[in-house]
């Protein structure tokens, strides 16, 4: 872990516009930047009150910029309305996966949230960030024996997915105390999203089959190693859709009712999480508050049907946290146009800090950050440096000219990027900054080439 002083960046000294002060002076795709973002008149980008261009000068490229502003508000949006439509206790946890480093899960913490976590790593990175244990929930459908062996002795909840993982953690049980678990099962719901990002279906790699629901609940019962004080299901990623949470949480309410009849007494309910974001002008997601008071009513209304004390509410939201509070600066270079076809725009980065579009050819926007009043003029590709000829990370993108050394920004970046991000060609990763009242602060250095070899091995006859 390395300790880093903020860095001050100089504002420009001009007053910000906002779009309802000066129309023409920002672009379109505003609505999809972080909450702090203003042009200044200077026409340049800015985010925390630090300057995008200025950021890159200091940092390099590319780099995610990480707003501290919007991440908090999404943490508070969330505690405040399960708080607010929930009559019974209820606690937001982070789906780190969508990006989990130290910086992250100690501003999410002390937010007063939770954190999901799906391997030993992430589990390390949480504890290190001072995350307390009782907050922390373990999910994987296969955890090694050294994770679990981490998660029992951190003293976290285990979200147990399967049979084999069951029989495990019974073996490594000792008699000093029971280890907290919940079950994870796959209600069989639908959801209009990526076949790659579909988790709720039966027919899914994730949880029990609910057919063993009985089996499992019988077989949690005779093992007093293990403390099962819920049930959890997700069913997918980057939803719209409001019925299908709904129809999630009256289902595990049933099986809150049927765990009952092997006096298990299961005291929580994890809903998983799923909101979708606007990526684009056309998304139309509901809002942190609609889907929170949507699943608050239902949960509610199902255990009243079933004259069931109202269980302890969890849910893991991810994407809809941090994605929108974090923008990736990357560095324009060559360009190319090929007549009557498209114009290429090449950045100093690509499919190894964002492989989302060539992984699930996910649609993104973009403004140039030093261009931001400039008329859109062209219509191009925006073609990343890899030698992979599908590393196209926005196709059909309207920008102004452009010209080598722009700055272009990609926004929406926060869920999945860095999280996904490789070292493909030998590429460092980006560093990232997380910004806020005119002050950068690293949380993620610049990877360089010796870190890319340090952990390769030359055995001694090639040398």
């Amino acid at each position: 872990m390395v300790s880093t002083h903020p860095v001050k960046v100089q504002p420009s000294g001009n007053q910000y516009l906002s779009p309802s002060q000066d129309s023409t002076n920002i672009s379109p795709n505003q609505q999809l930047l972080p909450l702090t973002a203003r042009v200044n008149r200077d026409d340049f980008l800015e985010i925390g009150g630090c300057d995008v261009t200025k950021l890159v000068q200091q940092f390099g490229s590319p780099l995610y910029i990480l707003d501290e502003t919007t991440l908090r508000t999404a943490c508070q949006q969330y505690r405040d309305t399960f708080k607010k439509y929930y009559k019974g206790e209820s606690q937001v946890l982070y789906a780190s996966k969508a990006w989990n480093c130290l910086a992250v899960c100690a501003i999410v913490a002390s937010e007063g949230l939770g954190i999901d976590v799906v391997s030993g790593g992430e589990l390390y990175t949480a504890l290190e960030a001072s995350v307390s244990p009782e907050k922390i929930y373990l999910h994987g459908n296969n955890k090694s024996r050294d994770e679990l062996t981490l998660a029992i002795e951190s003293g976290c909840t285990i979200v147990v997915d399967n049979w084999y993982e069951l029989h495990t953690l019974v073996e490594l049980a000792t008699k000093d105390s029971a280890i907290r678990i919940m079950l994870r099962l796959t209600p069989g719901i639908e959801c209009h999203t990526h076949e790659y990002i579909r988790t709720g279906h039966l027919d899914s790699k994730f949880g029990f089959d609910p057919n063993d629901l009985e089996e499992v609940f019988a077989f949690v019962s005779k093992q007093p190693a293990l403390n099962c004080v819920g049930v959890h299901a997700h069913i997918g990623s980057q939803i719209f859709e409001r019925q299908p949470h709904r129809d999630l949480a009256a289902v595990m309410v049933q099986w809150l009712r049927d765990a009952a009849k092997y006096n298990l007494e299961l005291t929580e309910l994890n809903v998983g999480g799923g909101l979708g974001i606007k990526y684009t002008e056309s998304d139309d997601p509901p809002s942190i508050e609609e889907w929170s008071k949507a699943i608050c009513e239902v949960v509610q209304e199902a255990c009243a049907a079933e004259n069931l004390p109202l269980p302890k509410l969890l849910c893991e939201p991810g994407r809809s946290l941090i994605a929108t509070a974090c923008v990736t600066a990357y560095t324009i270079g060559s360009a190319k146009t090929i007549p009557d076809i498209r114009t290429y725009v090449t950045i100093d980065g690509g499919m190894s800090d964002n492989p989302r579009p060539i992984t699930y050819q996910s649609v993104y926007r973009t403004v140039v950050a030093n261009k931001m009043s400039a008329p859109l003029t062209e219509t191009v590709t925006v073609a990343g440096k890899h030698c992979e000829s599908g590393d196209i990370l926005i196709k059909n993108a309207p920008l102004p000219k452009t010209e080598p050394g722009d700055v272009l920004v990609v926004m929406a970046t926060g869920a999945y990027n860095y999280s996904m991000a490789s070292n493909y060609n030998r590429l460092p990763r980006p560093a990232a900054v997380l910004v806020a009242n005119g002050e950068a602060n690293l949380i993620l250095q610049r990877e360089t080439y010796q870190d890319i070899i340090r952990q390769d091995c030359l055995p001694e006859k090639l040398k």
